[in-house]
């Protein structure tokens, strides 16, 4: 017979009691890297976080054959709950994995070969560098990074220390995108110079308190917060909404958009930062206690080539098609081509047309779990070559979201109908800053209390990834709390 929910609250609650009684150090312990596998060649994998995406992770590793989920960590104890109850109450589900609450401690353990990390963005490079500072192999989340600097720091350390580590774009895995960006860069649409990444969801308002969060029975925020401020945030919830605040989140440019930036740049060729960003948008609509844009177009420019960035969390009253024979898009990409286009509205399809009409190519096919089992198959080989998302894949495509969100962050107050200079020769970029406007133009949005701001257009070098405004610079790292610092390499 099942426990009583009362019954599992206090079992994890114990867990989480007797995790936090063996004590805690700021660094994880140190020890020589374990075998790879045990004996019998299977990994043995944990996963850290899983109060939302963490829960796909388990679910999806309990499908691959021989891996062995031997433990979760998550400093909030109901997390470990809710995943016990949806996936392993029922009499045939696999064993419970083990459940830890301090990441550090789950660290020091050497029957565990990989783990991958779900957490909240501010966690990521922290996390991924001790994992592999203990040993063990990583699979991060996008974005992996929370500011520019993270990303490479991260890459550095899998290089020094020979660990294979992937960052979670899960389009990178599946064989309809794959073909589709082999057609793009197969010559067949001509040079392709425009790649658009496009976020077309609602985000509703995280609303307007003055006080503290309530916190989860039984959390240790102190690891909550781990590289920020010690402070519990003001809003009303804890979880979720942090994505929304620039402390522990990016917006949605560094939380839906890293999977569409990154299939834009893949489609592009590019595997540099670009030479000049600038960002234009805001939190418009909302009085509320998020800090993050909600409403943002971003260009990047290369010598040759233009990404664009559009991100629209206001309602979409209608569908935007761009004029395309694919029809209207939400979540997606398009690579324009001088002899036709390819658009990707899923992560795993996406259909080819000449400027005529004419169909030249439809490609579909993969799931949530192949890159799983694309990161699996590097820790076996060892070859970092193998992987799809390389870390530093990872790591570009990330630092594009905090490029625009640095832009953006310098950025002055404009008035509506105010266009970035950036890329305003190109018909694509023109008629994205058209389509923008009008869909601001249908929204209630009072000016004078949420401002639309035009960031500072940057000048990056791709060599130091770095640019000539210290300002900028600045934003490129952040304030690490004392006993958790990034490590640098």
């Amino acid at each position: 017979m099942l426990p009583s929910r009362r019954d599992f609250v206090a079992q994890a609650l114990a867990l989480a009691a007797t995790a936090l009684s063996r004590g805690a150090t700021a660094e994880p312990a140190s020890a020589p890297p374990p075998a790879h596998g045990a004996d019998d060649g299977r990994i043995r994998v944990a996963v850290i976080g899983v109060n939302g995406q963490g829960s796909a992770h388990v679910r999806a590793l309990l499908t691959i054959p021989a891996v062995d989920l031997v433990a979760v960590c998550d400093c909030d104890p109901g997390a470990y709950l809710r995943l016990v109850q949806d996936t392993f109450s029922a009499a045939d589900a696999p064993a419970v994995p083990d459940y830890m609450t301090d990441v550090r401690r789950l660290l020091d353990r050497r029957d565990i070969d990989a783990v991958t990390i779900a957490t909240p963005n501010h966690w990521h490079a922290l996390m991924a560098v001790w994992a592999m500072q203990a040993g063990k192999d990583v699979y991060v989340e996008k974005p992996c990074s929370h500011t520019v600097h993270e990303g490479r720091v991260i890459t550095s350390w899998a290089r020094k220390l020979g660990r294979i580590c992937q960052m979670g774009a899960q389009s990178r895995s599946m064989s309809g995108m794959r073909q589709a960006i082999d057609f793009v860069r197969g010559g067949s649409l001509g040079p392709v110079r425009v790649a658009h990444a496009l976020c077309f969801k609602r985000r509703p308002s995280i609303g307007w308190v003055d006080s503290p969060a309530p916190l989860p029975p039984g959390l240790d925020f102190d690891l909550w917060a781990g590289p920020a401020p010690k402070v519990v945030p003001v809003r009303r919830r804890l979880h979720y909404d942090w994505h929304w605040t620039r402390l522990t989140g990016n917006g949605d440019l560094g939380n839906q958009n890293p999977h569409e930036l990154d299939k834009a740049r893949w489609g592009l060729g590019k595997r540099e930062l670009p030479r000049r960003v600038v960002s234009l948008g805001g939190r418009l609509g909302y009085v509320d206690n998020g800090d993050a844009a909600n409403s943002q177009v971003t260009i990047y420019h290369w010598d040759d080539a233009v990404l664009v960035s559009d991100v629209r969390g206001l309602e979409i009253k209608s569908p935007v098609d761009f004029g395309l024979h694919a029809g209207p898009l939400r979540v997606g990409n398009i690579w324009w081509g001088t002899e036709g286009y390819v658009v990707a509205p899923a992560n795993d399809r996406a259909v080819a047309f000449d400027y005529d009409g004419h169909e030249l190519g439809k490609w579909s096919g993969g799931e949530f779990r192949d890159h799983f089992v694309n990161f699996l198959d590097a820790v076996r080989s060892r070859r970092r070559e193998d992987l799809h998302l390389d870390i530093e894949d990872g790591h570009l495509s990330s630092a594009l979201a905090h490029l625009g969100n640095v832009s953006w962050a310098l950025g002055e107050p404009v008035e509506p109908g105010t266009r970035a200079n950036l890329g305003a020769d190109d018909p694509r970029v023109q008629a994205t800053w058209e389509s923008f406007e009008q869909h601001l133009a249908g929204q209630e949005i009072d000016y004078r209390a949420t401002k639309l701001l035009l960031g500072r257009e940057l000048a990056i070098d791709p060599h130091t990834e770095r640019t000539t405004d210290d300002a900028a610079n600045a934003h490129f790292t952040r304030e690490y709390r004392r006993g958790f610092e990034l490590p640098e390499a």
